[in-house]
């Protein structure tokens, strides 16, 4: 291990601004594509379950911010052809509005936090930034506030996660792998999301997701159904995926290895969850532990090559995806689930996490008036947070400095990539013949079973 001193770290960081001017960054060159975003699209959807592809299309269709959710492989190849810093650390990936959320930590505690993973990857820390600071401006489009919202939250955003990081940048290197956003439960966007995450319990999922059983088994309940959304699975691919919870068990501490003991799997279902990864196979098991008021729900998730794994070739892991997910996790978060592990079934790799254990979202209808800004300030601070546990926060504020041109710069981006994140939102639509009438995906997102 190479141990560099703290003020030569910070050197390197402000030594970076050669290679690219924080002002700089409100570059956008989609004009230089070789390839459209639609054949990109195409592409990163090969492999993927082929009934599930319209579906993931009709819901990128909805709206420009259902669309930027999807499209992770077209962000990627438009961030590679830009300047960057080569500050890396372990970024998200798909750091937008809809990635940040409550969830249980292992002590059972409500936290806040990003709490999405799968593109993650060792990455240019500014990726992130622009990547939410273009979900920000198109949030506030679709929740029809005025023009300059979103790039107002943009800002604020990109300025508190500056201000955190020099904080960060000072402290000790335990406490700040430590650090909690305190002010969090206080703002009312999140204050709301983190009420619905105390409703959203095992035994409420069990209520959603399952129904009791009609014949004669020895599982009172079984998984319900419901056409291209959730249904069970029996048979040879049931078999596979319970004989996949092997090697995951073995790559568990030997205290959840125990805590899982506990637990018989009662049934296996398919569940479609997300946007960006519809298509890919996604199963969940329902357990049972002290009884029927004991369930545990696991959720195994398809992970292929993260989108940004192609313009990072230094940056693949020597390890399967699933694994690069629960460790790029564990190295972002303070606080993680205790469950989250990797497996596999042949080729395909899988991460493995708890389901629905008092998770929630922030809503579009959360951030009203004030709500925008103020969740972008905590947005900026949950990335300074990760980005400095995962990197070098002394490098990322040396080169960050004091002035709000970054700010500014990366608002403008934001600004640029959401007008164009409209016109490959047209192309898509135009490509898949989708029109303004009601879609399966809008049902869907009126389900309670779709979360």
């Amino acid at each position: 291990m190479h141990w560099t001193a703290p003020e030569d770290r910070r050197k390197l960081g402000q030594a970076r601004r050669k290679q690219v001017g924080r002002q700089a960054h409100c570059t956008l060159n989609c004009k230089s594509r070789r390839t459209s975003a639609w054949q990109l699209l195409q592409h990163a959807a090969k492999g993927r379950v082929p009934k599930l592809v319209k579906l993931k299309w009709e819901l990128m269709a909805e709206s420009p911010l259902g669309y930027f959710r999807g499209a992770v492989p077209v962000m990627a190849a438009d961030l590679a052809v830009l300047p960057n810093t080569g500050i890396l650390t372990q970024i998200c990936g798909d750091a937008h509005i809809r990635n940040v959320g409550a969830f249980a930590a292992p002590d059972g505690r409500l936290v806040f936090d990003i709490n999405d993973f799968d593109e993650t990857i060792c990455g240019p820390f500014e990726w992130d930034l622009k990547r939410m600071a273009a979900s920000l401006v198109l949030a506030g489009r679709a929740a029809g506030q005025k023009k300059s919202s979103g790039r107002d939250a943009a800002i604020q955003c990109i300025t508190h996660y500056a201000a955190l990081m020099r904080i960060l940048a000072k402290m000790p290197a335990l406490e700040m792998s430590r650090f909690q956003v305190h002010r969090i439960g206080t703002l009312q966007p999140i204050h709301t999301a983190l009420l619905k995450a105390e409703r959203a319990t095992p035994l409420h999922t069990l209520e959603v997701l399952t129904e009791p059983a009609r014949d004669e088994t020895d599982a009172p309940r079984r998984f319900k159904e419901e056409p291209l959304h959730l249904w069970r699975i029996t048979g040879r691919e049931r078999d596979e995926v319970l004989a996949a919870l092997g090697p995951y068990r073995a790559m568990l501490e030997p205290q959840r290895q125990h805590l899982l003991s506990l637990y018989r799997p009662m049934d296996v279902a398919f569940k479609v969850v997300g946007t960006g990864s519809v298509g890919l196979r996604d199963y969940c098991v329902y357990f049972e532990g002290n009884g029927p008021g004991d369930p545990l729900f696991l959720q195994i998730k398809e992970e292929p090559a993260s989108g940004y794994a192609a313009y990072l070739p230094d940056a693949h892991p020597p390890h399967q995806n699933g694994q690069r997910v629960a460790e790029g996790q564990r190295s972002m978060q303070v606080q993680s689930d205790p469950f989250l592990g990797w497996t596999h079934m042949g080729a395909r790799d899988y991460l493995v996490r708890q389901l629905n254990d008092h998770k929630s979202s922030v809503e579009l209808e959360d951030l009203a008036g004030d709500g925008l800004a103020a969740f972008a300030q905590v947005c900026g601070e949950l990335l300074a947070r990760s980005h400095a546990r995962a990197g070098d926060p002394l490098a990322i504020s040396g080169y960050l400095g004091g002035g709000a041109g970054f700010a500014e710069a990366l608002a403008e981006f934001g600004e640029a990539y959401a007008d164009q994140t409209e016109k490959d939102w047209q192309e898509l639509r135009h490509a898949t013949g989708h029109t303004n009438s009601p879609s399966r995906a809008a049902a869907r997102k009126k389900s309670p079973q779709a979360k």
